[in-house]
């Protein structure tokens, strides 16, 4: 006998997405997210409170995980880590800024396939390894940089990480996500390994590397366009300000 399921508590997604849009706190989004799934799913008011506490105590431990590492990261630049990464990557003369973060890409999605999730990550790699080093490929090729290339170089960064584990973890058959979905499908009646589900992650981790790795490679040519013309722009200019100190003297 199939049962009617109510997906009413999904309206909760469209909180999520909706918050994040109009960049509201995000502690407090999924707080309001939380309060009206619950409602939409009938639940008590103080069924709702508890189950909130209870997540709460499950996960108070993640925040000193996650800090812990910091320490160390900020240690290692206090002693020239990022200079090191830039000096690194400046010493390969075919290295570009959109070469680099598809690689990183590759590296990323193949890693978080596997469950590897903690290898990359922003604190870890992008701050203090990756950005730097995007930023010393592009100043290696064309000289001193804005700041406006600057945050484009490390936000490009941070997106490459971005879409390489959330894609990359959707192919990891014990992810977290693909266990939910299982069992939520399980409830419903429909019953779903997960290595399926992690096998029909596989075309959208290629697609997203395809589309991302496309807008790298973008990145590159635009970069080349608009340096390039600056650095022209600036011979121009500073070729008559010589010529004009050589016929006063």
């Amino acid at each position: 006998m199939q049962t009617t399921v109510s997906l009413w508590p999904l309206i909760g997604v469209a909180v999520i997405i909706v918050g994040f849009l109009l960049r509201f706190n995000p502690m407090l989004i999924v707080a309001v997210a939380a309060i009206i799934t619950g409602l939409a799913a009938h639940f008590p008011p103080e069924k709702i409170l508890a189950e909130i506490g209870t997540g709460f105590i499950k996960t108070r431990n993640i925040p000193l995980i996650i800090l812990l590492p910091l320490a160390v990261i900020g240690l290692l630049e206090r002693h020239g880590l990022r200079e090191r990464a830039q000096a690194w990557i400046g010493g390969i003369k075919a290295a570009t800024a959109g070469r680099l973060l598809i690689v990183y890409l590759l590296v990323r999605e193949l890693t978080a396939a596997v469950g590897l999730t903690g290898l990359g990550g922003h604190p870890q790699m992008v701050r203090p390894l990756i950005a730097p080093m995007a930023e010393g490929a592009t100043e290696t090729r064309f000289g001193k940089i804005s700041d406006a290339v600057r945050f484009k170089l490390r936000a490009f960064s941070a997106a490459t990480d971005n879409v390489g584990l959330f894609f990359g973890e959707d192919i990891f058959v014990a992810f977290g996500a693909i266990v939910l979905m299982t069992t939520f499908l399980k409830e419903a009646g429909i019953i779903v390994e997960p290595i399926h589900v992690a096998v029909w992650g596989i075309p959208t981790a290629i697609c997203a590397f395809i589309i991302h790795g496309f807008r790298l490679y973008l990145l590159d040519r635009r970069l080349e366009r608009e340096l390039r013309g600056n650095a022209a722009a600036n011979t121009a200019s500073v070729a008559p300000t010589q010529s004009a100190a050589g016929d006063k003297a």
